[in-house]
């Protein structure tokens, strides 16, 4: 590892949760108290640990070989995944033991104020508590299992129709396949991933568009996955944009020659693909002889890389006309687009992955990532200027996804009549 601090983080965290063990250990040994087998307990409490601080060595070993020239790995992304799912499972049992040991430190209290030799000061533990402990870390257990093993490549079809008083009429109707943030670094189960490439195919829309972060670092990544999304295709063509990542800011090269070479591979892969890259630019879909604009932005984020030029990629588009923006961050729709003198009608972003986790019910959206942005899933609107935000097609460093899950965008335009 070239940053030693981040190590140092990291065996920060691990001795925390080496303390964890500590106290959970202690529970554990309430738990299994009068069970009537010596074997059975002694398999619980020492089997615990072994799998827990196995899993510690692995992570500490992992991201012992973590090299930021290469970047993070799918072995390293399980290796992270797994030490967060034993972590935060281990939370969730230290908050319920924790509580229970606080209310027993209260009746010791009482007990001391009011001089009651009758009994222990401080109750014992009582066993219904660490039985309560397990139950409550079951849930993280088992849904960050399910998010790792199954979540994400669970992908979700989310289609929205939206209406326009100028869309040509031509256009009413026409539909738009939108994908984003592929991170074919990540990808560890092909057949999986497959079918997310099946469902975009089986929407057969007009467009389709690809709205950035093809590849977690290096244009390498997505070689052995060309042939299969360059299935996806549209009748009036497909079309992407670059994201923060595709420019291979974290990692390491040996020089500037080779992270520029890099960038120029990657973009030869859009067209490998067959997707026209759009880099700061224009390019005019006509239909029945009516037209509309659809436009491509560099990476443009707050906090992240801004060379994304929107004015130079307006030039040439007529003021009137029916505007599309692909821009990979949706910071950038919130900046200079929905405010902007330029009535840009729709912008379609990802960037967010509504942080592989959080929670979407009918009426209710809640995520971690909701803190860092203002709009971080789904549709947006300032006065009829639309933002929507595709939470991702793929994953990076949580190895899976739980409540926010995988996405493919359908968007039909509508004529307002």
């Amino acid at each position: 590892m070239h940053n030693s601090g981040f190590f140092r983080v990291f065996l920060i965290i691990s001795t925390v949760s080496l303390l964890l063990d500590w106290y959970i250990f202690s529970g554990l040994k309430t738990l299994s108290a009068d069970w009537q087998s010596p074997l059975w307990r002694n398999v619980v409490l020492f089997g615990y640990l072994f799998i827990s601080v196995g899993v510690i060595a692995l992570f500490l070993l992992g991201f012992g070989s973590f090299t930021t020239a290469r970047g993070m790995r799918p072995f390293h992304e399980w290796v992270l995944s797994l030490f967060l799912t034993f972590f935060i499972t281990k939370l969730f049992f230290v908050i319920v033991l924790s509580l229970g040991d606080l209310g027993r430190f209260f009746v010791g209290l009482f007990n001391l104020a009011s001089q009651n030799n009758s009994q222990p000061v401080f109750p014992g533990r009582r066993k219904f508590i660490s039985e309560i402990a397990v139950l409550a870390a079951a849930v993280p257990f088992t849904s960050m299992f399910y998010a790792m093993f199954k979540g994400k490549y669970d992908y979700k079809l989310h289609r929205t129709t939206l209406y326009f008083d100028d869309l040509p009429d031509a256009f009413d109707g026409f539909t738009i396949t939108q994908l984003s943030d592929i991170h074919s670094g990540s990808f560890d189960n092909t057949e999986a991933m497959q079918r997310g490439i099946d469902m975009a195919k089986a929407q057969k829309s007009d467009l389709f568009v690809f709205t950035g972060d093809l590849v977690n670092n290096a244009a390498s990544e997505i070689e052995p996955y060309i042939d299969r999304f360059g299935q996806i295709k549209a009748a009036y063509g497909q079309f992407s944009i670059l994201g923060n990542h595709d420019y291979g800011d974290y990692i390491e090269w040996d020089s500037e020659q080779e992270k520029a070479a890099n960038l120029e591979q990657l973009k030869q892969h859009h067209k490998a693909l067959g997707y026209r890259l759009l880099l700061d630019e224009n390019v005019t879909i006509e239909k029945n002889g009516q037209k509309i604009s659809l436009i491509g932005v560099q990476n443009w984020g707050r906090g992240f890389k801004q060379v994304g030029d929107l004015n130079k990629a307006l030039q040439g588009v007529p003021k009137d006309a029916f505007k599309i923006l692909l821009s990979h961050d949706p910071t950038h729709w919130e900046e200079q687009v929905r405010y902007n003198a330029t009535n840009i009608h729709l912008t379609l972003s990802g960037h967010t992955h509504g942080a592989q986790f959080g929670i979407e019910i009918p009426g209710f959206k809640w995520s971690p990532v909701k803190y860092r942005y203002l709009d971080w899933a789904g549709l947006a609107n300032e006065k009829n200027r639309y933002l929507y935000v595709n939470r991702g097609f793929g994953f990076l460093a949580f190895s899976g996804r739980l409540g926010i899950w995988p996405e493919i965008t359908v968007i039909e335009l509508k004529k307002n009549t």
